[in-house]
């Protein structure tokens, strides 16, 4: 199979869609049209869902040396990495091709995609609108909605793969943390930060983890072999045990995401898995915990970007005698979200605040791993104590939504202030801190009276919902294999493999890949 058979409809796709803004940059085309002889090298299997000859996006956080890695920031927006990320260099062993870096909130830090030096990635409804593509990763997601791209990577910290995912319609992965390597992915929050992957269809997301899912030396927080060796290796159930978390059933649910998830989870029980209500009390804290660690490591990891050891210095004179030589870089080389979470974490970390806030946050994030440890029946392979279970038998995986609501538009995101955007990552945000397996992926909302405004058309930005699955640490097979089930019973225009289908699902000619 040739690239070239469908390069001429990636790069159609992406003078169609340029003005959504998913990429920061983007290669030539004739890397895409190349001549098959030029890649007579290549080794990797070629089937619908192997990555052998396909386009893969890249977050413009995870470094690249052809092309500049920008985190979306005014601070980097000259650098060119010497290096290749280890997933780039994994992708590009199996064949793959990178098309581009793709539109981000500036170092990770967002919801909708907004926050970037380079402009907003916006989608647009039928009706004209534009809508938020969630965030922080909401270039890859659009690019794989768009068919810009076969598939992405992106990076999740506390839910920055996951609700743009939902946002798009498309499949957002975040693995177990420490399981992909972060060697050469620029840091938000080390003890949050993990590599994620965005496709159309469950089959082609298990293949490019099962090609990143390795140990890497060269990254101090990827786990080791001899903790791989320890999670589940038998096959799932043949019937699971769903936990349905009573705690995420909040009154701010929208009416149409309460719906679709209740309908999905009839849907398993009438093909018989099993329904089992569960209680994750310290999910009412886990958002504020989350936003005092991750600003506060966060101003940590960005210190370093003074103009003099990285990052691109302010013209003129900077510094004042009242202020430090750097103050003017930083000033205009941050945006404004990322210079409020900054001082949020220096704050944080200020010896006045550290017992109130830091140490507390911590204890809560500690809490909210014990919740999960308490019912899932496999026990988790980084303690040596078992949490003792709420029940005489634990979950297999939990379900529930991945988002209290469908994609805002950009307009009502504007009038938001800061506190009510964070309220997007409420249900992502206690996977992150426990380091838990997480996916998302789109089911149909059912059409009622209540949500009768956003599915008068056939938009499927409107008419489906993120619908998230989420498991014990380690049992990323298992989350795999029942997204596939869930895949089975919902269907959108976004489960294709092929380049024809664009973002609302029309001109799709097939639902393969052909070679």
């Amino acid at each position: 199979m040739s690239l070239s058979k469908h390069a001429k409809t990636y790069l159609a796709n992406y003078s169609k869609y340029k003005h959504f803004n998913a990429f920061n940059s983007f290669v030539e085309p004739a890397v895409l049209t190349r001549n098959d002889a030029t890649r007579s090298n290549v080794v990797g299997e070629q089937t619908a869902y192997s990555v052998t000859d396909k386009p893969i996006a890249i977050k413009d956080n995870i470094c690249t040396k052809q092309l500049k890695t920008t985190a979306s920031s005014g601070m980097l927006k000259d650098f060119i990495s010497p290096y290749d990320a280890t997933v780039v260099k994994l992708l590009q062993d199996e064949g793959a091709v990178v098309v581009g870096k793709t539109n981000m909130d500036e170092f990770g830090m967002g919801s909708h995609s907004t926050h970037s030096h380079f402009g907003p990635v916006k989608m647009q409804r039928y009706d004209g609108e534009e809508a938020s593509v969630g965030g922080s990763s909401g270039g890859s997601a659009l690019a794989v909605a768009t068919s810009q791209c076969w598939a992405a990577l992106g990076t999740d910290t506390g839910g920055s793969v996951r609700l743009p995912a939902a946002y798009t319609s498309v499949i957002g992965f975040k693995p177990s943390y420490g399981l992909i390597s972060r060697w050469g992915v620029i840091a938000y929050a080390n003890s949050l930060d993990t590599v994620g992957i965005f496709g159309r269809n469950v089959a082609g997301v298990k293949h490019i983890f099962d090609k990143l899912n390795i140990h890497d030396a060269r990254d101090p927080t990827s786990v080791s072999n001899t903790t791989r060796a320890k999670f589940r290796a038998e096959s799932r159930p043949t019937s699971l045990r769903i936990g349905v978390p009573l705690d995420y059933n909040i009154d701010t649910l929208q009416p149409a995401v309460r719906k679709a998830w209740l309908l999905r989870l009839r849907h398993l029980w009438d093909r018989g898995h099993t329904l089992h209500p569960v209680r994750l009390p310290t999910t009412q804290q886990a958002l504020s915990a989350y936003y005092v660690l991750a600003p506060a490591e966060a101003s940590s990891n960005l210190a370093k970007y003074d103009g003099v050891r990285f990052g691109s210095r302010a013209p003129g004179i900077d510094g004042t005698p009242d202020s430090v030589l750097f103050a003017k870089t930083r000033g205009q080389g941050f945006g404004s979200e990322v210079q409020r979470r900054i001082l949020l974490g220096a704050f944080s970390l200020s010896a006045q605040a550290m017992d109130n806030y830091f140490i507390q946050a911590q204890k809560v994030r500690r809490l909210v791993q014990q919740d999960f440890n308490r019912v899932f029946a496999l026990p988790n392979p980084l303690f040596d104590s078992e949490v003792p279970l709420s029940k005489t038998e634990g979950v297999d995986v939990i379900i529930c939504p991945t988002a209290p609501s469908t994609a805002p538009s950009l307009a009502e995101v504007k009038t938001q202030d800061p506190l009510q955007s964070y309220m997007n990552d409420v249900f992502t945000v206690p996977a992150s801190l426990a380091g838990l397996p997480a996916i998302t992926l789109p089911t149909a909302a059912p059409y009622n009276e209540e949500n009768s405004e956003n599915s008068k058309s056939s938009d499927p930005f409107f008419n489906t919902v993120g619908l998230q699955i989420i498991g014990q640490y380690g049992d990323d097979q298992l989350v795999l294999d029942t997204a596939k089930i869930v895949e089975e019973i919902t269907s959108t225009p976004q489960n294709r493999t092929g380049p024809e289908v664009n973002a609302w699902g029309s001109g799709a000619k097939s639902d393969t890949y052909k070679e």
